[in-house]
């Protein structure tokens, strides 16, 4: 399959100030701009597919048309298994209007108590990340990243943002929340390229971005 190349500048559909940092670093050494949906005073479009990849597609295609620029979406979220997959593509909604993941995380350690999932190896979890690529035409590139770990309670650390202070990936003593975001984020040699987001944009970058 043939990729197409993405150039210059582009609009990244998110209002989350967290992600457009993320996204900022990892687009930066491929000489890409981005600015995002937010400051464009786009908005964000009802979220109504059933799957990651279909909410980042939607997102990606109507930022793409309404700036008429190539846009990227992310939609991404935690699933637990003793949880049947929960919270899911919902994962954001669990911390409310108001975004606090403080409550979000409590209410997954209720959930996880009140189907007594308390030994480390009941409380399985992955972070998912579906990436698009969409241009005004119509073109889109998709890519998809995860991470396998545990969570674990109480939240420690405080760095990172979301559910990162409960969630310890495969083969880490540390919390996402305990690691520098260039331990997550950056590739190797300089850091782990651990984040769901990171492996998702290192797929993109090897077919999209030149550097």
């Amino acid at each position: 399959m043939d990729h197409r190349i993405l150039k210059g500048r582009l609009v990244v559909a998110t209002h989350n100030p967290g992600k457009l940092i993320e996204m900022r670093m990892l687009l930066a050494p491929h000489g890409v701009a981005a600015v995002s949906a937010g400051e464009l005073g786009l908005t964000e479009p009802e979220e109504t597919e059933q799957t990651f990849s279909g909410n980042a597609r939607l997102k990606a295609q109507a930022a793409a048309q309404a700036a008429q620029l190539p846009a990227f979406a992310d939609d991404s979220g935690l699933v637990i298994d003793a949880l049947g997959g929960a919270p899911g593509i919902h994962t954001a909604r669990w911390a409310g209007p108001d975004r606090d993941f403080e409550m979000a995380m409590e209410k997954v350690q209720a959930e996880l108590e009140k189907v007594g999932a308390i030994a480390p190896e009941q409380r399985r979890a992955r972070f998912v990340s579906a990436l698009c690529l969409a241009w005004p035409d119509g073109h889109v590139e998709e890519f998809e990243g995860v991470v396998e770990g545990t969570l674990v309670w109480p939240p420690r650390g405080a760095k990172g943002f979301g559910y990162d202070p409960m969630f310890v990936p495969e083969d880490y003593p540390r919390t996402f929340a305990e690691m520098t975001a260039d331990e997550k984020h950056s590739m190797p040699p300089k850091g782990f390229g651990l984040s769901h987001r990171a492996r998702a944009f290192l797929k993109l970058s090897q077919a999209c971005l030149e550097g």
